[in-house]
């Protein structure tokens, strides 16, 4: 329970279909590719391979963030054009396992960006941290991916730079983001966070998650920076946009419900207007909280975006999931005793619309 004078950590996301980057996040996509292909590449390029009029009315006035990420790996260069750019940028997804090239990179940024000496970063420490997933890596007949994985950037062969991603249904979620020392200049961090924004768009996912928001956080702070985003209410679990009066809540330290505030500038706002009509506060059917005295019937009514529906979960055999307790394995439906049964299908519905049926079906639950 958090005191009433403690900040609170909001859990973040960005709706990929409205993500519009920044002036800086333009330009740091930019500066990136600049640096790949080389000026004597853009200048032959420019020289030999002309855009049209309207390529160049339209690169003036739109932005394309899927091309802009695209546009410095060799890959696309390569259908483009004949010629060779100054650095062979490519990027994988790969599933997260454990490597001692990834390892070097990890122990170079530890060490480098959080000043943590060489007898703190340990390869066990890695292996557990970003490679040892509960989430299974697979995917679906279309090619759409599920798990934990690991992108990768390569310049020259060379390993560079790291995310670490959770592939959900509907969700990309950024885990972690490593660079080496020696691309400090290059606002990789940026590079990273609209990349995993557009890998959430192009393959379908819908939504990026960013972790945790804290206000009073220089370090998080950053993730308010790519828009418009939500945070999380922990307390409601209602999504709050993370705007100017959000931000300036926040700013008042001190512990607050973001959905509480919202609602009440609701009310103040409409009373201001001399309105009559009923301001309904508190409906349980579309997410909020339920009135005083209502319990809470078991069933999955957060509404998180990116988690699956109700529609989508109702022919998933529950029953069917696997529970260890000690070195005893069962499946939900021969517990003993209706009451566990009950009490677990709530959270077992939550747990599933998280991971996916697919994850759902082979993970296997363990209980102290």
């Amino acid at each position: 329970m958090s005191d009433a004078n403690d900040p609170v950590t909001l859990i973040s996301y960005v709706d990929t279909q409205e993500f519009k980057p920044s002036r800086d996040q333009r330009q740091s996509l930019n500066k990136w590719a600049r640096y790949i292909l080389g000026e004597d590449y853009i200048r032959e390029t420019a020289k030999n391979f002309p855009k049209s009029k309207d390529e160049k009315k339209s690169n003036r006035f739109e932005f394309n963030l899927i091309e802009s990420v695209h546009a410095p790996e060799y890959l696309t260069i390569q259908h483009q054009t004949p010629l060779e750019p100054a650095y062979k940028f490519e990027v994988d997804l790969e599933a997260a396992y454990f490597t001692e090239e990834k390892y070097v990179l990890y122990e170079n940024y530890q060490r480098n960006v959080h000043g943590e000496s060489r007898s703190v970063v340990s390869r066990a420490g890695f292996k557990r941290f970003l490679c040892t997933s509960p989430l299974k890596t697979t995917a679906t007949a279309s090619g759409t991916k599920f798990g934990s994985f690991h992108q990768c950037y390569r310049i020259d062969g060379r390993l560079v730079a790291m995310s670490v991603l959770d592939l959900l249904p509907h969700i990309v979620s950024g885990v972690y983001f490593i660079y080496h020392e020696d691309y400090a200049k290059w606002s990789l961090g940026k590079v990273s966070a609209c990349r995993e924004a557009a890998l959430a768009k192009e393959g379908g996912y819908r939504y990026y998650y960013m972790g945790y928001y804290l206000q009073t956080c220089p370090k998080l702070l950053y993730k308010g920076d790519y828009g418009p985003a939500s945070l999380l209410d922990p307390e409601t679990y209602e999504w709050n946009p993370l705007d100017k009066d959000l931000k300036k809540l926040l700013d008042g330290g001190g512990y607050i419900c973001p959905s509480a505030r919202a609602r009440e500038q609701q009310v103040t706002s409409e009373s201001n207007k001399d309105t009559t009509g009923d301001v309904d506060v508190a409906n349980p059917q579309d997410g909020g909280l339920a009135e005083q005295g209502e319990e809470y019937d078991g069933d999955f009514v957060s509404g998180m975006p990116g988690t699956l529906t109700d529609q989508e979960l109702e022919a998933f055999d529950f029953g069917s999931i696997k529970i260890k307790v000690g070195k005893v394995q069962a499946q939900v439906k021969n517990i003993v005793g209706s009451e566990q049964r009950d009490m677990l299908h709530g959270m077992l519905r939550e747990i599933v619309a998280t991971v996916g049926t697919e994850f759902a079906t082979d993970m296997v639950l363990f209980s102290g």
